[in-house]
Order: structure tokens, then sequence, then C-alpha cells
């Protein structure tokens, strides 16, 4: 048993569960393996105990567990009926339940005759799709989960920042661990951009050998589980390829924020010799390629992004871009070096976007680019990410399309190093750092 008074808590996702406590919609928590679901159901189970809740009234299942291997529906159905309580409310948790065949027929008809409170997650977007989402005609919330942010990375390794004198009078951030010894902002930072956000690189400590295995683990289970055995299920044979595969993970890990088409994935893997395209086969098929990509898209390995005409207010069809979930997942595929460092901050500014319930897209202005238009109810945010703002050719390059944008909202460019200036024009000029821990 994992003894939840020891596992950190994830606020962001943990506040969200409470709030749809109680409420009809089943709670879908999705997002790559290992990025916190179980823990996440663990630590809302406790908080059930803690305002009142019998233990009785709680059934978990972990079907990753041999427990419940090989479990139909039928069986699944019935082990849960043999434990509700008549005339208690239940609460039911049920961990990578899409590893039981049909088991949206279990749990819809849980939804039906019992009066329960149910909560699940999945690793794969398949759990989601049209088809279920249909079967419960909406009666489903999601709460997507991500690796942890930098605040939630520093929080997980037990480091505190504090505000100290600076030298010049003043203050400035310092990190301390829980020994008390301190370290520069930028050092724990660097830690960061090199191990990722994985919660399991907490418990290994940041440990270059031991991080590896972990995120070698992480990957290799996604690959098997969640796309191979995936396909088997669903009884389709689009994903046959295990090399291919290794193949367009590498490609797409080392073109985040770049813009590409699938047709140019399939050109690039044959013009560099590592697909067999050969004169009458051609390239891999878009076709082919599109069905890889979507696989890694739906076990939320990468994620996609398009394209927004700012001028003419639509989404374009041209080339979107591709971000991989965790940039420690991107090191342990690439080696770690100091690799496209820019499109690496890009990366991780795009996923804290997200976990700050925006809606992100690339901006387009005529024919220039905004890296991030983010977007949620009235809030609109314009965003570049540079490594420097000290050149005055990269001041121009970042500044020049946010001042072709006439609406009020905030426009800001995140950087390493902000220069002398903290805004040009009402352009805002903000450390990436403090960015990340000023959530608010």
């Amino acid at each position: 048993m994992i003894d939840t008074h020891k596992l950190k808590k994830r606020e962001l996702y943990l506040n969200k569960l409470i709030a749809f406590r109680d409420t009809e919609p089943v709670k879908v928590v999705t997002g790559i393996r290992r990025c916190g679901k179980s823990s996440l159901l663990k630590l809302m189970a406790a908080h059930l105990k803690d305002t009142g809740v019998a233990e009785n009234q709680i059934i978990e299942m972990n079907f990753e567990s041999f427990a419940f291997k090989d479990m139909s529906a039928s069986e699944f159905y019935a082990y849960v009926e043999q434990r509700i309580l008549p005339d208690q409310r239940m609460y039911l948790f049920f961990d990578e339940v899409q590893r039981v065949p049909d088991w949206e027929d279990a749990i819809n008809s849980f939804r039906v005759d019992f009066n329960c409170d149910i909560y699940i997650t999945g690793s794969n977007a398949y759990l989601l799709s049209s088809e279920y989402s249909t079967y419960l005609s909406g009666r489903c919330v999601e709460i997507k989960m991500l690796p942890l942010s930098f605040s939630e990375f520093l929080y997980f390794h037990d480091f505190e920042v504090r505000d100290v004198e600076s030298a010049l009078g003043g203050k400035r951030k310092r990190v301390f661990d829980k020994t008390g010894e301190p370290y520069e902002l930028r050092e724990v930072f660097d830690a960061y951009m090199r191990y990722g956000g994985m919660p399991g690189i907490a418990d290994v400590g940041l440990n270059q050998e031991k991080a590896l295995m972990l995120l070698e683990g992480i990957y290799s289970t996604v690959i098997v589980r969640d796309i191979m055995e995936r396909e088997n299920r669903r009884g389709q044979k689009q994903i046959t390829d295990p090399v291919l595969l290794r193949k367009i993970i590498l490609f797409l890990a080392d073109n985040i924020g770049s813009s590409i088409s699938v047709s140019s994935i399939g050109n690039v893997l044959v013009n560099e010799g590592l697909l067999e395209g050969g004169r009458r086969k051609g390239t891999p098929s878009a076709h082919t390629v599109q069905a890889y990509v979507n696989a890694l898209l739906e076990s939320y390995f990468f994620y996609d992004i398009k394209r927004f005409d700012i001028k003419g207010k639509e989404y374009l069809r041209t080339l979107g871009k591709y971000y991989i979930v965790d940039i420690g997942l991107r090191n342990y595929l690439l080696g770690f070096r100091n690799r496209d460092s820019g499109h690496a901050l890009e990366n991780i500014v795009y996923f804290e976007l997200l976990r700050r319930g925006y809606d992100v897209a690339i901006g387009k202005v005529d024919r220039a680019e905004v890296d991030f238009v983010a977007v949620k109810a009235e809030d609109k945010l314009y965003v570049q990410v540079t490594e420097s703002m000290t050149s005055e050719d990269v001041r121009r390059r970042e500044l020049v399309p946010l001042q072709k944008i006439s609406d009020n909202y905030e426009k800001i460019v995140l950087s390493m190093d902000t220069g002398m200036d903290s805004s040009y024009e009402g352009i805002k000029s903000l450390n990436i750092i403090d960015w990340l821990i000023n959530e608010n």
C-alpha cells in the first residue's frame, strides 16, 4: 500500500477533482503514463476519508495490478456489485480502466444502477475518443494531467525559494534544499531542463543514471502498452513497425517547435537513409506516418499545436508544430547535451500555459509569427520565447510580431536574460524562471 501521508499533493489537479465531487459526470483523469494519475486518485480517496467517508464506501481497482489481469467487463461489474453497500453513497476509483475490454459498458451500468461517484484514469486519449464520448453522451469531465511544472518540481524535490539580501541592496531569490544548502535558482532550473518533470525522478533523486533508467521505463511502457497493445485491443494493425515508430519519435523529439508536415517526416527519414524508400515503394505513405503520429498524440507523448491568423481570426491548415510532454524524455531519447535550448524553453512555456488553463495556438500576423497565442475565458496573452533579449537583432525579431498586433491584450517576451529594459512600448520583458514560479 502507498502511504498517502507521504504522497506530495498536486493541488492544481486535486482541487479540480474536489470541485467535481458528488456531481453526475464521470471524472476522467488523462495524461501520459507515470505523470501522477494513480497518486491523484489515492489523494482524492484520502480526502474523502478525511471528510468523513467510510473506508468501505470506497472501491479502488488498479487494472495494472495482476489481481485484475484479463478481467472482462462482466467480471468487473460483478466485482463492484458485490462490494456495493445498499443505501450508501459509493465512491469508485478505477485506474488504467482502458485495459478492460468494453469497460465503458460496466462504467455506464455503475452510473445507472448504483448511487455512486466515479473516478477513472487512462493513459491513452482513445479512452475519450468519440465512440466513448457518444456512449456516455457528455456525462464525463476530463481532467488533463501533465508532468510537474517547475514550481511543482521545486516542491517535489524539497527545494524552497527564499528572498535573500543582494550584494547591491534589495532582494534576490535563492533556493535551499532540506538540509539548508543554498543553490542559485538558475542551477535548479537547469536540473529541471535536464531531468524533466516526471514525479518519479523525485524518488530516485537528481542522479543521471537513475533518472535515465526511470525515463527508459516510462518510454518503453508507453510504446509497448499504450501504443502497441492498444492497437491489438482495437483489432487494428496500422502500427506494426516498432523501428519506424522509434524513428518518428526521434524525429519529432529533435524538431520540437519546428514547423512540420506529415509528408515531410516521411521524406526526411527516407533522405537520411532511416527508411527504406525504394523507387517503386516510394516513401511511406502520409497515411502511414499520420497513423504513427496520431498514436503518439493519443498516448500523450507529443502534443500538436495549430496556427491561428491573428488578423483574420481563424485557424489555418498550414504546418503545425509538435512539443514533447516532458523535456526529460527528450533528453533520454537524444542524449544530455545543450541541444537547441531555445526550442526546449519554448516547450516548457507551452506546457505551462496549458497547466494554467489556456488554449494555445501559434500566432500568424502578416508574415511574422508569434510563438503562442494563449486564450481562456475573457483573457488573452501573446507570448514570445527566446534565450536572450540582450542583442538588438533578437529584440527586433521578437518584438516586431507583437508590435503588429493592435489589440490591448497582454504581450510578453520570456527569456533567460531580459537585458536592461523591463518593457518595450508596453510589451513586457520577463525572466522565464520568475514567470514560471510566479503562477499568479
